[in-house]
């Protein structure tokens, strides 16, 4: 059995060495997706995902999928697409497009996981500075991005997606420079898969990612005090740094 949280109590979250095996990393349900709850959870390596039809699920597996930011790797095929410039990078541009992007099933018969009170929780943490995007835009259509949340020194990645070959590639090699620019310590990936692993992602223990995280999310990170992170321009994503274009 896992605990049903109080809803009143938004920071409460049991801890997470009670989570499950098997399902690896289930630790408690219910609650609600109030910005309160969301950091308090980020803070501590929780996240949550369920499916339409179930109560909120609250997960923190282990071990952690997490990607150091200056140990991204750069396949071959993404050097080509970055030389060729034919993309244009923004962040929080277009959160709301972002992430309905990434809410988008995946072929005819998919479904998905950012449920629409998922799609509404954070856009509020967006307006509140905690949610970010990255963008890139072809053509000046939105073709790609990712978001997630940022927590002092600590970036949670959320999800990502892709309209036109490498997009959400670019994405994360934009979000990679800047972090890696700003001081991030980590970027959570949440949950393993072959494609962030080839990409460098790494797997720790959860009880070193705890560790961790609360050092990383104790302070903001040096040069990141603004909310948002639009900062006027459209970036070409470079393999030698960014030029940066009015």
């Amino acid at each position: 059995m896992i605990p049903r949280l109080d809803p009143r109590d938004r920071s409460a979250f049991p801890d997470v060495r009670h989570a499950l095996r098997e399902p690896n990393g289930l630790l408690a349900f219910g609650g609600d997706l109030s910005p309160e709850r969301l950091e308090s959870a980020y803070r501590r390596g929780i996240f949550p995902w369920f499916s339409e039809g179930d109560p909120i699920l609250w997960w923190s597996p282990d071990p952690r999928t997490v990607l150091f930011p200056q140990s991204l790797k750069v396949p071959r095929s993404l050097r080509k697409r970055l030389r060729k410039q034919t993309f244009r990078v923004t962040m929080d541009r277009d959160f709301g497009g972002v992430i309905r992007g990434c809410a988008a099933p995946r072929d005819a018969h998919g479904g998905t996981w950012i449920l629409p009170e998922m799609v509404i929780a954070y856009e509020t943490l967006h307006r509140r500075g905690i949610a970010h995007s990255v963008e890139v835009w072809q053509d000046g259509a939105l073709v790609g991005g990712l978001y997630g949340v940022a927590v002092g020194g600590a970036f949670f990645g959320e999800s990502m997606f892709s309209r036109a070959t490498d997009a959400s590639k670019v994405a994360l090699f934009h979000l990679c420079e800047r972090l890696t620019r700003w001081g991030f310590g980590l970027i959570d990936c949440q949950m393993r898969t072959e494609h962030l692993i080839r990409l460098g992602a790494v797997e720790i223990p959860r009880n070193e990612l705890v560790r961790r995280l609360e050092r990383l999310c104790r302070e903001p990170a040096p040069e990141t005090s603004a909310r948002h992170w639009d900062d006027g321009r459209e970036h070409i994503p470079l393999l030698d740094g960014n030029a940066e274009t009015p």
